[in-house]
């Protein structure tokens, strides 16, 4: 899909409220019962029920880092004759500490939860970054207990050996990008030269510069296929270099709790209980944002924080600003999580729809081809519909994407279950 070199629009914020369903989709009678959830390994979450009466099917929607309660799916699986399960992890708005494999007990809470409730057929519904959480889910729920993963990126037992985590009937991604940890490979600015200082630069990567190609929107940046191999590469070692910073914090409080069962010592003791943060500066730098010629689509220029990448990418708002070094190799690290679609997607063997914008400046769509090619289910179909990041529409009068997502979920629901 080549994209018009006369298009003069820029990406806008994609913010929550894009993922919201529009106020007339809800005016039929229903229920809406939140429920507090306890999860298996003693945390909490929650989750709210969608229901006009008597439903058997239930769909699953979740994100590990958000709750977007009023998803704009939901009215369409209510009109399919299925209820809606919305739900958040233990710690909603808040990524800081977010381990993956920890939100997979929040997940099997919810699991729980509606099969006590009676559901016989349960689909996993992964919107944006619900994609990798529910792709990791079904890969850990479908292997035997003894077959699991024993411990987090950073060393931390999972204990999935003695998990209750019931498998789902179905799977539909919408707008699925790799997993959080390769988006933000792809997203991060291999010029930084010091990550103790934002404003460091090496010239040669510099995405934002003249000379390697960069164009201020509303126009495209030009980047030569020579820079991008280099800039690719060093995204790579970027990263590389941030998950051997968080493994050595982690090695060294790891090494004060051993020497402390025999020292005692004061020092020992406050590196024991010390659990380090640091920030992840220039995180909004993915090529194809600011080029639209690379992996052509119908987005604008700009990226899911707008079109001023002087802002996103040194603002305060940004994906993995904050990190613990456990939540950045579980969650952030493209090397490192386990969180991602390439890993994860082999696993899904159930009936999948997967559902991808053309307008999309999070997910491209060789993404989508990748993702969907790395699915072995028998019975899965893919669709692509106008729109952005969350299926607004791209033009004024132009239907919205989430009506036609909304369709394409509805008639899977009935012809597959």
């Amino acid at each position: 899909m080549a994209p018009n070199p006369n298009n003069k629009k820029v990406a806008v914020t994609a913010g929550l409220r894009g993922a919201s369903w529009q106020a007339e989709r809800m005016t039929t009678p229903f229920s809406s019962i939140p429920t507090p959830l306890t999860t298996q390994d003693g945390q909490g979450a929650l989750g709210v029920l969608f229901s006009r009466g008597a439903e058997r099917k239930v769909v699953f929607i979740m994100h590990p880092r958000e709750l977007v309660v009023t998803h704009y799916l939901v009215p369409d699986a209510l009109d399919a004759g299925w209820a809606c399960w919305v739900q958040g992890a233990r710690s909603i708005g808040n990524d800081l500490r977010l381990e993956h494999e920890f939100a997979l007990y929040d997940v099997a809470a919810g699991m729980r939860h509606l099969r006590a409730l009676g559901f016989e057929t349960i689909v996993l519904l992964g919107n944006s970054g619900g994609a990798g959480l529910f792709a990791f889910y079904n890969q850990q729920s479908v292997l035997t207990p003894e077959k699991r993963l024993g411990k987090t990126p950073a060393g931390r037992a999972t204990k999935f050996e003695v998990a209750d985590f019931p498998v789902a009937d179905g799977i539909a991604l919408v707008s699925p990008h790799p997993g959080q940890g390769v988006l933000l490979m792809n997203a991060l600015d291999p010029s930084v030269v010091d990550e103790l200082d934002p404003f460091s630069v090496d010239p040669a990567l510099d995405p934002f510069s003249v000379a390697n190609g960069f164009r201020l929107p509303p126009d495209s940046a030009s980047y030569n296929a020579e820079f991008i191999d280099r800039y690719r590469a060093a995204q790579r070692q970027r990263v590389a270099r941030i998950d051997a910073h968080a493994r050595a914090l982690v090695e060294r409080r790891q090494a004060a709790r051993i020497r402390l069962k025999s020292t005692g010592a004061k020092d020992d003791r406050a590196l024991a209980g010390h659990s380090p943060i640091f920030q992840v500066w220039r995180t909004d730098a993915d090529l194809r944002c600011w080029d639209t010629s690379l992996d052509p689509s119908d987005r604008f220029v700009g990226s899911l924080w707008g079109s001023e990448p002087f802002v996103s990418n040194l603002g305060s708002v940004g994906f993995g600003r904050i990190v613990t070094p456990e939540s950045w190799l579980s969650t952030w690290s493209g090397l490192s999580s386990n969180a991602s679609l390439g890993k994860c997607a082999p696993a899904i063997e159930q009936p999948t729809l997967l559902i991808e914008y053309t307008g999309d400046n999070c997910v491209f769509p060789m993404d989508a081809d990748t993702i969907y090619e790395a699915i072995p289910a028998s019975r899965k179909e893919r669709h692509r519909v106008r729109g952005n990041h969350h299926g607004q529409a791209l033009d004024d009068g132009e239907i919205s994407g989430q009506t036609l997502a909304g369709k394409h979920l509805g008639r899977w629901l009935q012809d597959n279950f």
